[in-house]
Protein backbone atom coordinates (compact mmCIF):
# COMPACT_ATOMS: atom_id res chain seq x y z
CA UNK A 1 0.00 0.00 0.00
CA UNK A 2 1.28 3.44 -0.92
CA UNK A 3 0.36 6.84 0.47
CA UNK A 4 -1.59 7.81 -2.64
CA UNK A 5 -3.67 4.62 -2.33
CA UNK A 6 -5.02 5.42 1.15
CA UNK A 7 -8.77 6.02 1.32
CA UNK A 8 -10.95 7.18 4.20
CA UNK A 9 -13.61 4.90 5.63
CA UNK A 10 -16.98 5.85 4.11
CA UNK A 11 -18.73 8.30 6.44
CA UNK A 12 -15.57 9.26 8.34
CA UNK A 13 -15.11 12.63 6.61
CA UNK A 14 -17.87 15.23 6.57
CA UNK A 15 -17.89 18.41 4.59
CA UNK A 16 -17.74 21.62 6.64
CA UNK A 17 -21.22 22.99 7.35
CA UNK A 18 -21.54 26.31 5.50
CA UNK A 19 -23.88 28.55 7.46
CA UNK A 20 -25.66 31.57 6.06
CA UNK A 21 -25.89 30.25 2.49
CA UNK A 22 -29.66 30.41 2.00
CA UNK A 23 -32.68 28.67 3.47
CA UNK A 24 -32.23 25.62 1.26
CA UNK A 25 -28.88 24.82 2.88
CA UNK A 26 -30.53 24.12 6.23
CA UNK A 27 -28.54 26.79 8.10
CA UNK A 28 -29.84 29.98 6.52
CA UNK A 29 -31.35 33.14 8.06
CA UNK A 30 -30.23 32.91 11.73
CA UNK A 31 -27.51 30.35 10.92
CA UNK A 32 -28.33 28.07 13.85
CA UNK A 33 -28.05 30.85 16.45
CA UNK A 34 -31.75 31.10 17.23
CA UNK A 35 -33.34 34.53 17.54
CA UNK A 36 -31.95 37.93 18.47
CA UNK A 37 -30.01 38.89 21.56
CA UNK A 38 -26.61 38.53 23.15
CA UNK A 39 -26.00 34.90 22.16
CA UNK A 40 -26.88 35.59 18.52
CA UNK A 41 -24.08 38.17 18.22
CA UNK A 42 -20.54 37.52 17.11
CA UNK A 43 -18.34 37.15 20.20
CA UNK A 44 -21.39 37.21 22.43
CA UNK A 45 -21.21 34.75 25.30
CA UNK A 46 -22.43 34.66 28.87
CA UNK A 47 -20.02 33.59 31.58
CA UNK A 48 -20.83 30.44 33.60
CA UNK A 49 -23.06 31.17 36.58
CA UNK A 50 -24.52 34.39 35.11
CA UNK A 51 -28.27 34.60 35.74
CA UNK A 52 -29.22 37.66 33.73
CA UNK A 53 -28.42 40.16 36.47
CA UNK A 54 -30.31 38.28 39.18
CA UNK A 55 -28.19 37.52 42.25
CA UNK A 56 -26.47 34.26 41.23
CA UNK A 57 -26.83 31.12 43.28
CA UNK A 58 -23.11 30.88 44.07
CA UNK A 59 -23.31 34.32 45.72
CA UNK A 60 -26.40 33.41 47.75
CA UNK A 61 -24.91 30.28 49.29
CA UNK A 62 -22.69 30.56 52.37
CA UNK A 63 -18.97 29.97 51.91
CA UNK A 64 -17.20 28.50 54.90
CA UNK A 65 -13.80 27.07 55.58
CA UNK A 66 -10.51 27.25 53.74
CA UNK A 67 -9.05 25.12 50.97
CA UNK A 68 -5.27 25.31 50.63
CA UNK A 69 -5.14 23.67 47.21
CA UNK A 70 -2.53 26.11 45.84
CA UNK A 71 0.20 25.30 48.35
CA UNK A 72 -0.74 21.86 49.64
CA UNK A 73 1.94 19.17 49.73
CA UNK A 74 0.81 15.70 48.73
CA UNK A 75 2.73 12.68 49.93
CA UNK A 76 3.08 9.28 48.35
CA UNK A 77 1.91 6.76 50.95
CA UNK A 78 3.73 3.48 51.66
CA UNK A 79 2.79 1.03 54.40
CA UNK A 80 5.22 -0.88 56.61
CA UNK A 81 3.83 -4.13 55.19
CA UNK A 82 4.92 -2.99 51.71
CA UNK A 83 8.48 -2.44 52.97
CA UNK A 84 8.56 -6.03 54.25
CA UNK A 85 7.97 -7.30 50.69
CA UNK A 86 11.03 -5.52 49.25
CA UNK A 87 14.00 -7.55 47.96
CA UNK A 88 16.07 -9.15 50.72
CA UNK A 89 19.26 -7.48 49.42
CA UNK A 90 17.88 -3.99 50.17
CA UNK A 91 18.91 -2.61 53.57
CA UNK A 92 18.41 1.13 53.01
CA UNK A 93 15.07 2.43 51.74
CA UNK A 94 14.47 5.91 50.30
CA UNK A 95 12.27 7.48 47.61
CA UNK A 96 14.55 6.36 44.77
CA UNK A 97 14.45 2.72 45.94
CA UNK A 98 10.67 2.82 46.37
CA UNK A 99 10.24 4.27 42.85
CA UNK A 100 12.56 1.62 41.38
CA UNK A 101 10.57 -1.13 43.14
CA UNK A 102 7.27 0.32 41.86
CA UNK A 103 5.81 1.25 45.25
CA UNK A 104 5.55 4.95 44.36
CA UNK A 105 5.25 6.67 40.98
CA UNK A 106 8.21 9.03 41.06
CA UNK A 107 11.21 9.58 43.28
CA UNK A 108 10.59 13.34 43.55
CA UNK A 109 7.41 12.87 45.59
CA UNK A 110 7.52 13.24 49.35
CA UNK A 111 6.98 9.87 51.03
CA UNK A 112 5.01 9.14 54.18
CA UNK A 113 5.35 5.74 55.84
CA UNK A 114 2.18 4.42 57.51
CA UNK A 115 1.89 1.61 60.02
CA UNK A 116 -0.35 -0.93 58.26
CA UNK A 117 1.25 -4.39 58.18
CA UNK A 118 4.23 -5.94 59.93
CA UNK A 119 7.98 -5.88 59.34
CA UNK A 120 10.48 -8.42 60.67
CA UNK A 121 13.85 -7.26 59.29
CA UNK A 122 16.04 -4.27 60.07
CA UNK A 123 15.79 -1.50 57.47
CA UNK A 124 17.11 2.05 57.45
CA UNK A 125 14.10 3.95 56.09
CA UNK A 126 14.48 7.57 54.97
CA UNK A 127 11.21 9.43 54.32
CA UNK A 128 9.63 12.86 54.73
CA UNK A 129 7.14 11.69 57.36
CA UNK A 130 6.35 8.68 59.53
CA UNK A 131 3.21 7.84 61.43
CA UNK A 132 3.69 6.91 65.10
CA UNK A 133 2.93 3.18 64.68
CA UNK A 134 5.13 2.95 61.58
CA UNK A 135 8.14 4.44 63.38
CA UNK A 136 7.57 2.13 66.35
CA UNK A 137 7.35 -1.00 64.14
CA UNK A 138 10.50 -0.13 62.16
CA UNK A 139 12.52 0.52 65.34
CA UNK A 140 11.12 -2.60 67.06
CA UNK A 141 12.41 -4.68 64.14
CA UNK A 142 15.90 -3.20 64.70
CA UNK A 143 15.78 -0.63 61.93
CA UNK A 144 16.01 3.15 61.75
CA UNK A 145 13.35 5.70 60.78
CA UNK A 146 15.16 8.76 59.44
CA UNK A 147 13.16 11.93 58.67
CA UNK A 148 14.51 13.46 55.44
Amino acid sequence: MKLHELKNTPGAVHRKKRVGCGEGGGRGKTCGRGGKGQTARSGGSIRPGFEGGQMPLYRKLPHRGFNNYHHRVEFAVVNVGDLARLDAAITEVNAEVLAAQGLIREAGAGVKILGDGEIARALKVTAAKFSGPAKAKIEKAGGQAVVA
